[in-house]
């Protein structure tokens, strides 16, 4: 089976993804994940991509789209994908189906993590994490038992990502919804989009999750 996550950063699509492919065996691609594989094993395309992201630029479509290529011949995708964070374009998502079907294959779903961009601004700037464990806090929804002081480890140090700020995160949404949004309405046409909110607890969106598969499978 392979599908689709769409939805802005922060909207949950990596976890979501990992969760899936622990309990169906469905590879989570992303893109970022892809290109520093290939990079790291020196393939022609991986080599390719590694000079241009040294200069700083954007990787091209087509660099991406032929690292995606390379990915889906290999073994451990048997059981399906979920592609994370791609594609993030129109030509892209055209572009994948082409290559879906040349190998015989197909998209079984796409699943818009839907999102109130307020809400998730506020998400995910309040978010922080212990220094010494990882464990994740966040100022209004998950505050430690005693504050400043982590729940599971007692460290007292705690840390925030340098992206985690509003002027990132509204600059971020507004790349998505106008370069990624039109991907809502390509894949509402083909028939093949399913909207769950992606507010919802983690727990929550998962078992929407899971009911869009079981009614693929039904």
């Amino acid at each position: 089976m392979n599908l689709i996550l769409l939805g802005p950063p922060g909207a949950g699509k990596g976890t979501q993804a990992k969760i899936l492919e622990q309990a169906h065996g469905f590879k989570q691609l992303s893109t970022g994940d892809m290109l520093r594989a290939a990079r790291e094993a020196g393939t022609e395309i991986g080599l390719k991509a590694k000079a241009i992201m040294d200069r700083g630029d954007l990787v091209s479509d087509d660099v991406v789209l032929a690292i995606v290529a390379e990915r889906l011949k290999k073994p451990d995708v048997a059981k399906g994908v979920v592609f994370d964070g791609f594609p993030r374009t129109p030509a892209q998502a055209e572009s994948l189906d082409k290559m879906l079907k040349a190998s015989g294959s197909k998209l079984d779903a796409v699943i818009e993590m839907k999102v109130n961009d307020e809400a998730l601004v506020k998400r995910i700037t309040g978010r922080y994490t212990c220094a010494k464990c990882g464990a994740g806090y966040h100022d209004e929804f998950a505050k430690p038992n005693k504050v400043g002081i982590c729940d599971k480890c007692g460290g007292n140090e705690f840390t925030r990502r340098p992206d985690d700020n509003e002027k990132t995160v509204r600059d971020r949404l507004q790349v998505y919804n106008k370069q990624t949004a039109p991907l809502v309405e390509y894949y509402r046409g083909q028939g093949n989009l399913h909207v769950i909110d992606g507010m919802a607890d983690i727990g929550q969106v998962t078992a929407a999750m899971e009911a869009v598969l079981a009614q693929l499978k039904a």
